[in-house]
């Protein structure tokens, strides 16, 4: 069999076997809702009208798992290993989000543990870590292995719990991740590195064939096992590209990164340090939330007919935002400088906007955003 046909196959595989898990968990939600339906639609980051079944993550690993049966069947030994070693690896973050989607009662500081646990066996089984970052003073550093092993839990934990923060609504955190693994492969391709773009269009793959159920309609929700499964493959990606092509720069997978992780960090400065209050406390003021009320709700009317649609339109608004910069950090962001720069244009385009969609008027100064000023000092635009 062709690598090409190898590859799509697997695709295929992992598709198809994500989306009948996901149609069986929806088919069959009367028996299990009562453990796995999100009944709880009042709370702060919730966007739904009815409960839905928040163990999307059980169709992403049973079509990882499928994919890998595949790869053993086709004698593509190392790729079987390596998606057998990254399951395992896997199991901590997905399981303690499993527990979470079930009871709602897992602590923050278990689930982080947990995300940091997962890229830490990861690095033990297949030595994912980081050899550097492109920024010379932590390359230094990250000569010193146990220093590289604490860096890599953190990015890995980072891009989980990113992943985890965008699950709000329909389609947004698979889509995100769709977007992300297909660039991520695109990279692969590029490298003629046909093992780690096996890696990549798998992981997209499973997200691709639970999405049929997730948007636009919301049938199914990926839950926190989902987002941490997801995430968790996308920094393992990210680190072995990283690890396998010393010629690539860490900015441009950091560049097609970008949107999850510009949350994440902004959402823990943001109740840190301008509302003083925990990071680990939910609230309604993540950007897709703010696109939801400021803008989606105000430019479609609500429908009892299509009650998803607004929850789809944002999903859609902020994919037409983010997209085309994840798109030019694959293709154009070879060059460290490229790759700052675009980082950087994706910084101030969400900072600038998050500024418009709170105040209700343009305020392009950064010092403002970050709270450092009020804003009766500045001269808003």
């Amino acid at each position: 069999m062709t690598t090409n046909s190898t590859l799509l196959t697997a695709l295929l595989v992992a598709s198809s076997t994500s989306f009948f898990s996901s149609m069986m968990i929806v088919g069959t939600e009367r028996w299990h809702g009562s453990h796995s339906l999100d009944h709880d639609m009042s709370a702060a980051q919730k966007f739904h009208t009815r409960p839905v079944p928040r163990v999307g993550g059980i169709s992403f690993f049973i079509g990882m798992l499928a994919a890998s049966a595949y790869f053993f069947l086709s004698e593509e030994t190392d790729t079987t290993l390596v998606h057998v070693k990254l399951l395992f690896a896997a199991l901590p973050a997905f399981l303690v989000g499993f527990v979470e989607d079930l009871t709602k009662k897992v602590s923050v500081t278990t689930r982080l543990l947990a995300t940091f646990a997962s890229p830490l066996i990861a690095s033990w089984l297949l030595g994912a870590i980081l050899p550097r970052m492109d920024v010379w003073v932590i390359d230094v550093l990250l000569k010193v292995t146990p220093i590289a092993l604490v860096v890599t839990a953190f990015a890995g934990a980072g891009i989980a719990n990113s992943i985890n923060i965008i699950d709000g609504f329909n389609g947004l955190a698979a889509l995100t991740a769709i977007m992300i693994l297909g660039c991520m492969g695109v990279l692969a391709w590029q490298a003629n590195d046909v093992f780690i773009l096996q890696l990549a269009m798998t992981g997209a793959g499973v997200a691709l064939g639970f999405l049929v159920f997730n948007f636009p309609t919301g049938r199914i929700f990926m839950g926190d096992s989902g987002a941490y499964f997801l995430g968790f493959w996308i920094a393992e990606v990210a680190v072995l590209l990283v690890v396998r092509h010393p010629s690539l720069t860490a900015w441009q997978l950091l560049a097609i990164c970008a949107y999850p992780v510009i949350e994440v960090i902004y959402s823990i400065y943001r109740k840190k340090f301008i509302r003083k209050m925990s990071p680990g406390l939910p609230d309604r003021l993540h950007f897709h939330m703010l696109v939801y009320r400021r803008l989606v709700s105000r430019i479609i009317p609500s429908s009892e007919m299509r009650p998803w649609l607004r929850n789809a339109m944002t999903t859609a608004t902020l994919m037409t935002i983010n997209a085309p910069f994840a798109f030019l950090a694959a293709y154009y962001g070879d060059t460290k400088r490229a790759a700052i720069a675009c980082i950087v244009a994706q910084v101030f385009l969400y900072m600038a906007i998050y500024a418009r969609l709170v105040r209700g008027h343009w305020c392009l100064n950064p010092i403002v955003g970050l709270g450092l000023l009020p804003e009766h000092k500045t001269k808003s635009i």
